[in-house]
């Protein structure tokens, strides 16, 4: 994998280093993510402040402060005066130190988002695409790029990485691919890699519900919470589970694959082969399949312009959802026991609402217990561009965490 700028920033180019130097530079880079994380996560901090919660000497975060900022991705505020002791100077993350590229590959459409450093979408495209290989999509990805940074002035040479999220499982198998929800060749490790090598910068591929996650815990609802399970509706289904602030992704990188739980015994078929998986119920194509004719021409697009122009026509598809959906969350509370499961996505806020509505009442388990700080069901991050805008955090996430998501493809 190239370097990006936050694993290089204090090692001259081409420079040699023996072990013991080797391993200085990686406590060095660690101090470095830490850093840049305890400032993106709280705002604003003084040089005293971050060495207090880190643990580390005023001077050793004094040096990385100013490596930090020299670099770019940190900027001085003005001199502060304290209620004792001399004035200090608060350093927060500058928004235009570095950018990172989403995608989120769906089945009929390619949404890319730019996103600066500090977390905000600068730019943003939508394409309507259908299913195609990783060489077949190359050149679209790459002309995407092209336009977002050209409309938002980013400097392509800042770009830390670009982030890729899909509608699968990889190495997962025939369920991973299975029709009508996955995506042709991208099972095929040696496409991936070609796909990666052809970009200008890093790419790393992740699955859809995953990169939800990444993004709540990193932007969005779920920024203070270390437990949770997010429910990605898209045309299927899949989850995100964070357990103790960390992705958990199990064996050969597939927990999370819930559009395949069997919910219904002898339920409606599924592609997968068996009858009764979640996604048959609980995903956008199951209520597509209520109001459109041919749901193989799905997008979130028009099913949240179908809702608004008649919501009432979904009540079958509402109606059918509380079984399926209540057993889903019984049997996710009673295993991970999570703080909150959140409900993401592309639907619109409407949507999402009903479909929490529909859960109502919610089954007796280990989660329904007084005094909660939150609800058992939370809307997440929802909109158009909401999971290229979680791809765009992957790379910032693998740079300062690169150690809690092993499934990250790179």
């Amino acid at each position: 994998m190239r370097s990006t700028p936050f694993s290089t920033l204090s090692l001259p180019a081409g420079a040699q280093q023996d072990a013991p130097g080797r391993n200085l530079e990686h406590a060095r880079a660690h101090n470095r993510r830490a850093v840049l994380d305890l400032i993106r996560r709280n705002g604003e901090m003084s040089r005293a402040e971050i060495a207090r919660r880190t643990a580390l000497s005023l001077q050793t975060i004094s040096n990385i402060v100013e490596e930090l900022a020299e670099a770019g991705f940190l900027k001085a505020g003005g001199s502060v005066r304290g209620r004792r002791g001399q004035p200090y100077v608060p350093f927060s993350i500058n928004p235009k130190g570095g950018w990172t590229i989403g995608f989120n590959i769906a089945r009929h459409t390619i949404t890319g988002a730019l996103v600066d450093l500090a977390g905000q979408m600068v730019a943003a495209e939508e394409i309507a695409q259908e299913p195609a290989t990783p060489a077949i999509l190359t050149p679209i990805i790459a002309a995407v790029c092209d336009k977002l940074l050209a409309r938002s002035g980013a400097q392509r040479q800042r770009v830390l990485g670009i982030g890729c999220a899909l509608p699968m499982r990889f190495d997962l198998g025939a369920i991973s691919t299975a029709p009508p929800t996955g995506v042709p060749g991208w099972e095929d490790p040696e496409a991936r890699r070609r796909f990666r090598d052809s970009l200008f910068a890093p790419v790393i591929l992740e699955n859809d519900a995953v990169t939800a996650a990444i993004n709540e815990h990193l932007n969005g609802v779920a920024r203070e919470i270390d437990n949770f399970v997010l429910l990605y509706l898209e045309e299927g289904l899949g989850a995100g589970l964070f357990l103790n602030g960390r992705p958990f992704v199990g064996a050969r990188d597939n927990a999370g694959e819930i559009g395949h739980m069997v919910v219904m015994p002898d339920g409606r078929p599924c592609g997968c082969g068996n009858r009764g998986c979640a996604e048959r119920y609980l995903s956008l194509r199951a209520a597509y399949e209520v109001v459109a004719a041919d749901p193989d021409r799905l997008t979130p697009a028009a099913l949240n312009a179908a809702f608004e122009a008649d919501p009432e026509a979904f009540a079958p598809w509402l109606e059918s959802l509380h079984l399926p959906l209540a057993n889903l969350i019984h049997i996710l509370e009673m295993v991970l026991a999570p703080e909150t499961i959140i409900i993401g996505g592309p639907a619109s806020p409407a949507i999402v609402d009903r479909v929490i509505a529909a859960a109502e009442p919610l089954p007796p388990s280990v989660s329904a217990y007084p005094g909660r700080r939150l609800p058992r069901l939370t809307p997440g991050t929802i909109g158009r561009y909401a999971a290229a805008f979680g791809a765009a955090a992957l790379p910032v996430y693998s740079e300062l965490s690169p150690a809690s998501i092993p499934s990250l493809e790179q």
